[in-house]
């Protein structure tokens, strides 16, 4: 009974957190369900009885979107856009009820009525990784620190201007040609002989 009250009341969370995701247009909003989504994700693999699952899920996915917060709020300029807004508090207290319900509902259940069946099976998948497929795994950690690598390089660049600068070197611009244009426009004017500019002027 209170594994399905905690599954649904995890599922639910689970789904309005990536209905944020996919809703919002603020990176950093979306960014912050997305990580809640992967917690919740977790207590549904501890539900499971796959304690493994859980703490890999946390460290691996959470650690992951945390980095892409970090990248967000360093190459995109979104913190002005950014609003904290407490005028609806019963909701926030509501949804963090929920969450410390069903999290003490879960911690309860693993440690009274859930019995503990597969206790090799982090062994078993040490033993496949490190042993059978050691080849991939290492292959994989090479790709990683790889990415991380080309990640660090591209957070790491400053631009030669900012946007502010740019703008103004862009007016700058603007105003030297208007002001080349009607220099040349001086210069042409005086070059013509004055019969003809006053021809010109009367046609």
């Amino acid at each position: 009974m209170f594994e399905a009250i905690a599954f649904y009341v995890f599922g639910a969370l689970c789904l309005c957190a990536f209905l944020i995701v996919v809703m919002t247009n603020n990176i950093l909003y979306a960014l912050t369900a997305l990580a809640f989504g992967m917690i919740l994700v977790s207590g549904l693999f501890f539900l499971l009885n796959a304690d493994f699952l859980g703490v890999v899920q946390i460290i691996v996915y959470t650690g992951a979107v945390v980095v892409m917060y970090a990248f967000g709020m360093m190459l995109f300029d979104v913190s002005k856009e950014v609003k904290e807004k407490f005028q609806n508090q019963f909701m926030v207290w509501l949804l963090v009820s929920i969450f410390a319900i069903g999290l003490l509902i879960v911690v309860g259940n693993t440690q009274t009525t859930i019995p503990y069946q597969n206790d090799n099976s982090t062994n078993a998948l040490a033993h496949l990784l490190f042993k059978d497929y050691l080849v991939c795994f290492e292959a994989a950690a090479i790709m990683l620190l790889m990415a991380m690598i080309a990640g660090i390089g591209v957070g790491s660049h400053k631009p030669e201007f900012t946007h502010e600068e740019s703008n103004k070197d862009l007016l700058n611009k603007d105003v030297l040609a208007s002001k080349g244009s009607e220099r040349d426009a001086f210069k042409y004017t005086q070059s013509i002989p004055q019969n003809q500019l006053s021809q010109k002027e009367a046609q």
